[in-house]
């Protein structure tokens, strides 16, 4: 299989993630007898060093004619007096909006061999934690009508949470259809005892539902939720909610792994693009000193494989690789504990890349 994938370097420690990555799918391709064109580009704070704005034109159209969109990191603090549109983080909206992707998919992993660093009760996360946060990207209250008036009260701002059916049947699809992938189980948030818009959701939710009869659909309250996520985080599978529940519970959710160096997320559309970055940030107070744990940029790389190209085989093969290197008890600054060895961002993806030729032979 031939595949073009758009790669964005972005700022701080972006490049030398994605430089480990790059090497991960390259040695996917010859073990598996793929070729993967790499198309580097600019976006976020590098755009703006370099051409004075954060999205070049000629970026969008390269992420438009690519199979696939890699992301490392993108934005600093070099960056933080522009103003909003000038920002490097409106790169992340505008390839949002310009390639369609109206579902975050951030799984949450907790791995055996990492527990120690789940601030969770060892009891309570026994055995592991995976759990995929399914996340409305594009509707809600973040989009919706707002603005400011004067009240007897002074003055007043609002904003409105507003979703169509389409809006929720189709991140609703897109769930179920992660859900057949894994154990068959979507638990629905919303807030339906309080809210017009998640009464409505919750209505089209059951609706899709009905597409699938294998799936386990069962709803919960976002308060309810936010309990659940560290009182019995084993109890979900994929989790499906709207822009703002979703944005505050997957960084919840995150956060009971451990470290955000491990943890990957992806955009969706309609169609197979996608667009594939770690949930962490540019962390430019350690780019170029080969600190940077790369496992969250090659596991959404993983995610690639898996959600965009239909490389099952592959994206596990990855994602096996990566669970072997922290067998062998290799790990970087975030993720280190006393035992363990030490490596830097170079060395974890040579070995994850010598574990992917082990696998496959």
């Amino acid at each position: 299989m031939n595949l073009n994938i758009a790669v964005i370097p972005g700022d701080g420690i972006g490049p030398e993630v994605i430089d480990q990555t790059v090497g991960v799918l390259g040695k996917i391709g010859d073990v598996y007898h793929h070729e993967f064109k790499f198309n580097r580009v600019l976006a976020g704070g590098n755009a703006i060093d370099a051409v004075g704005v954060p999205l070049p034109e000629d970026t969008v159209e390269i992420c438009k004619n690519s199979d696939g969109v890699l992301l490392g990191a993108i934005g600093g603090p070099k960056w933080d007096s522009l103003s909003g549109e000038k920002r490097p983080e409106r790169a992340i909206l505008g390839l949002r909006k310009a390639l369609g992707l109206f579902g975050n998919i951030r799984p949450a992993i907790l791995y055996k061999e990492l527990i120690d660093a789940c601030p969770l009760k060892a009891e309570i996360i026994e055995g592991g934690i995976d759990i995929c946060v399914v996340r409305e990207l594009t509707g809600g209250i973040y989009f919706g009508e707002r603005g400011r008036r004067n009240t007897e009260m002074g003055e007043e701002a609002h904003d409105i949470e507003a979703y169509s059916v389409g809006e929720v049947k189709r991140i609703a699809k897109t769930a179920f259809e992660i859900a057949m992938k894994r154990n068959k189980k979507v638990t629905s948030v919303d807030k339906a005892n309080v809210l017009e818009s998640s009464r409505l959701w919750r209505s089209v939710v059951e609706d899709v539902a009905k597409d699938y009869p294998e799936v386990e659909l069962n709803h919960m309250y976002v308060d309810n939720a936010a309990m659940q996520l560290v009182r019995n985080p084993r109890q979900f599978d994929v989790v499906l909610t709207n822009n703002i529940f979703g944005d505050i519970l997957s960084d919840e959710a995150s956060m009971i792994t451990g470290s955000i160096g491990m943890l990957p997320s992806a955009s969706l559309g309609e169609g197979n693009i996608g667009m594939y970055e770690p949930i962490h940030g540019s962390a430019p107070d350690i780019a170029g000193m080969d600190y940077a744990n790369p496992i969250a940029t090659i596991l959404s790389a993983a995610m690639m494989l898996r959600y965009s190209f239909n490389l099952v085989d592959e994206a596990d093969a990855i994602e096996e690789a990566v669970s072997k290197v922290l067998k062998g008890n290799y790990r970087t600054r975030d993720i280190m504990s006393e035992g363990m060895t030490l490596v830097g961002t170079k060395e974890m993806g040579k070995l994850i890349i010598e574990r992917i030729g082990n696998i496959k032979s």
